[in-house]
């Protein structure tokens, strides 16, 4: 089988196809036939060694995979051949491995997919994963009406938490850096897209909000945008931080805190890895990400489909920040 591998760290370059023996199920595993291979940002961590659940090298990347289950391990009754599935790397003791034609997996790793899934939107169900778990996280969503921003608006993730926050009656702003990112989020669903690189941020959002700031802020962009989304929180606002692609502030947190101290605001980190040890609310989170889209109450972002020798643009794009959507391969 085909399967791409990172050998040395590095950047898209360093991204080599390889020709593999077929794996082969052992007793308690099923192989799954790859249809369709999500693209995210910790496959670029795993391309440059820099994860911190980082496999072994040489490292095949890839989160999730969708396809159809070819081969069934000895003892394996749950599962037929040709039975449609998520793969999601958060099941499997390594991460990574889904950057290939197929890959063996515990029997009890992989989702059933309902037939109304198409594959190159499960491959998205993990973001919802995400989304639904920051919910959780952020806690009630205090206020009169209550606003939510999500920086980043145009990406993956920032598309599913804007259809969970909907969902929940909330009214949702997002951040853009471009005109194009910002209509691209208008039509995934937010109220409102603010363009950093021509909008007055603390401006706009005190325009929507009249004069009262957000009550919740989801940031993955750290940086500045993570100290501009606590100036732009209402009083008893919460921001949770899920990343930082674009580096650590500069500016110390906590003594921004203590500046807006008349407003009691609040800061969480989160990482699904915290989930690691917690199979049973884990996989629960998925069947409901997996209900929510078969029942079309969240639709899956638009994707941006790559063949298999095109995995090297699709970490160019990743890495010049000029995605939105949804970014997968076809075998």
């Amino acid at each position: 089988m085909k399967a791409i591998q990172v050998q040395v760290p590095g950047g898209p370059e360093n991204l080599i196809e390889v020709d593999l023996p077929d794996p082969l199920p052992g007793p308690g595993q099923v192989r799954v036939k790859a249809c369709a291979i999500g693209v995210g940002r910790p496959d670029v961590l795993i391309r440059k060694g820099t994860y911190k659940w980082m496999p072994p090298l040489p490292a095949i990347p890839g989160a999730e995979m969708a396809g159809e289950i070819d081969a069934i391990g000895q003892g394996v009754h749950q599962w037929q051949l040709g039975d449609r599935v998520l793969v999601s790397a958060r099941e499997l003791t390594q991460r990574g491995g889904c950057y290939a034609q197929a890959i063996v997996v515990p029997e009890d790793a992989p989702y059933r997919l309902p037939v109304t899934l198409a594959f190159e939107d499960a491959v998205s169900l993990p973001n919802l994963q995400l989304a639904l778990a920051l919910m959780r996280v952020a806690g009630a969503v205090a206020g009169p009406a209550p606003h939510v921003l999500i920086t980043g608006a145009s990406g993956g993730v920032a598309g599913m938490l804007c259809q969970v926050a909907k969902h929940k009656g909330l009214t949702i702003l997002g951040t853009s850096r471009t005109t194009d990112k910002a209509s691209f989020a208008l039509g995934q669903g937010f109220d409102h897209v603010i363009c950093t690189s021509h909008d007055d941020l603390k401006e706009r959002i005190q325009h929507i909000t009249h004069g009262r700031g957000v009550d919740l802020v989801f940031d993955h962009l750290g940086g500045q945008s993570l100290i501009d989304g606590l100036h732009s929180l209402a009083p008893w606002g919460t921001l949770v931080s899920y990343n930082i692609v674009q580096g650590a502030p500069t500016e110390d947190v906590f003594q921004v805190l203590r500046n807006l101290l008349g407003k009691s605001l609040a800061v969480r980190c989160f990482s699904m890895h915290t989930l690691d040890e917690d199979v049973s609310l884990r996989r629960e989170l998925m069947h409901e990400a997996i209900a929510l889209m078969a029942n079309a109450q969240v639709k899956a972002p638009e994707c941006q489909i790559f063949k298999f020798s095109e995995v090297r643009q699709t970490h160019e794009l990743l890495d010049r920040g000029m995605v939105s959507g949804k970014l997968v391969i076809k075998p």
